[in-house]
């Protein structure tokens, strides 16, 4: 039950944290130039949504810290991991905020809001008696989970940005353009090359896996043989 706890977190985690690094970079058009997408609403807001987008940054680059940090053991890795959710939220609750006020809608930064959230609750969830005593955070996971825990965070977070155009598209449809179309080239880039690293990452630690189980076959045979 522990390893597959951490398992959860490592890849909650690092889904976490590339969704809002996404949200982040998508979030640089509507802060520094909303006058070329004939967002006027929001240009005497610009200043409140550039502090929001860098803080947004600042909360992914934390995350990233903390996945690694996860990965490796660290002990710093839990207080990194809930300090960039608790940024990541108050950064999309002010998006989201000046968006209903000035929109009517808070898509697509709700969704990384909700994430976010149940990311959160899922972390704290880990510090229950009984559950934080199963679930080893500061040591790194010499069997091989580690691995594939960032190998299915990596797949996850490659097909998060390769469907970005389709679930925040309809929140940034613009004289009819998909706006997010403009990031189809590096979404694309950077989703395939984390799905194929994570299907990369799966193969080689399934085979880590697999190695204890065929120790314990050997033994179990030589014991049997011996008696």
């Amino acid at each position: 039950m522990g390893k597959s706890l951490r398992i959860v977190a490592i890849v909650l985690m690092g889904l976490n944290a590339v969704h809002t690094l996404t949200g982040a970079i998508g979030s640089i058009c509507i802060s520094w130039f909303p006058e070329n997408f004939e967002m006027m609403v929001i240009v005497p807001y610009k200043g409140v949504y550039q502090i929001a987008t860098i803080f947004t940054f600042v909360a992914a680059f934390i995350g990233l810290a903390a996945t690694y940090g996860l990965v490796r053991g660290k002990k710093w890795a839990y207080s990194a991991a809930a300090g960039a959710l608790l940024l990541g939220l108050a950064t999309a609750g002010t998006k989201m905020y000046f968006s209903n006020m000035l929109r009517g809608s808070t898509a697509p930064t709700n969704m990384r809001f909700y994430f976010t959230i149940f990311t959160l609750l899922f972390f704290l969830l880990l510090k229950i008696p009984g559950i934080r005593e199963k679930v080893t955070l500061t040591k790194p996971g010499d069997d091989g989970s580690s691995g594939a825990a960032v190998g299915m965070a990596m797949i996850l977070g490659g097909i998060l940005a390769l469907t970005t155009p389709f679930w925040a598209g309809p929140s940034h449809i613009m004289n009819g353009y998909n706006l997010v179309l403009t990031l189809q080239i590096p979404l694309t880039l950077g989703g395939s090359v984390m799905i194929l690293g994570g299907i990369y990452l799966l193969i080689k630690h399934r085979a880590a896996f697999a190695a204890p189980k065929t120790e314990l076959k050997i033994t179990n045979l030589a014991t049997t043989g011996n008696a």
